[in-house]
C-alpha cells in the first residue's frame, strides 16, 4: 500500500503532497483511420512506411497525444492467409513507456474479439524481442530475409534484407495468460 492511499485525505498536509509523485496518466487505446494512422507510421516508423490496406488500426493515447500506433491487416505471408489470421503490420510509438506491449495486447485483443483466432507479426532478428515476451506472444520460428524483386517482376527493395523473427499469439494462447482461476 503506498503512503498517498494510506493517509486519509483528512490528515494529508503539504510535506506529504511534496514527497509523493503525481498520478501517471493512463495509456488508453483509440481508434485510427487508416490515414492518421500511416501519418503516424511515417514520421515515427525506423525502417518502414505506410501501407495501402489494413483491417483496424488502433492508437495509444496519453492525455490528448497519440503516442503510438498499430496497424494489423491479412497476412503478407499467402500461407498464412487462411481466413483466421490476422498480422501487425506495422508499429510505432514516440518511446513512449509501455507503449510498444500496450499496443500489442490491444492489437491481440481486438483481433480475438472479432473471431480471428491468431494473430501474427515478424520483427528484425537482430531485434531482442523483449516486448513481443511481455506482451504474452510467443517465438514460432526465424524466416530468412530475402527480396521482393524477381526476374518477372523487378522491384526496388525498400526494406531490410535480413532475417525476421515470427511471433504469434493464438486465442487459445491469450486464454492460457489470462488471470481467471
Amino acid at each position: 500500500m503506498s503512503a498517498r492511499s494510506a493517509i486519509s485525505p483528512a490528515y494529508r498536509t503539504e510535506e506529504h503532497a511534496r514527497v509523493q509523485p503525481p498520478l501517471a496518466v493512463k495509456l488508453v487505446t483509440v481508434p485510427l483511420g487508416l490515414g492518421e494512422a500511416n501519418a503516424f507510421i511515417a514520421a515515427h516508423h525506423r525502417h518502414h512506411g505506410p501501407v495501402v490496406g489494413h483491417k483496424f488500426s488502433i492508437g495509444a493515447a496519453l492525455g490528448d497525444t497519440i503516442v503510438g500506433v498499430v496497424i494489423v491487416g491479412r497476412p503478407v505471408a499467402r500461407m498464412r492467409d487462411d481466413g483466421l489470421t490476422l498480422e501487425v503490420t506495422r508499429l510505432a510509438t514516440d518511446g513512449s513507456r509501455n507503449a510498444c506491449s500496450f499496443l500489442y495486447g490491444a492489437a491481440a485483443r481486438a483481433c480475438f474479439a472479432l473471431g480471428y483466432k491468431r494473430i501474427g507479426t515478424y520483427i528484425l532478428a537482430g531485434e531482442p524481442g523483449l516486448t513481443m515476451k511481455a506482451s504474452g506472444w510467443r517465438l514460432i520460428g526465424e524466416v530468412r530475409g530475402r527480396s521482393w524483386s524477381r526476374p518477372s517482376r523487378p522491384r526496388v527493395d525498400e526494406h531490410p534484407l535480413q532475417g525476421k523473427l515470427l511471433y504469434e499469439m493464438s486465442s487459445m494462447t491469450g486464454i492460457e495468460h489470462s488471470e481467471t482461476p
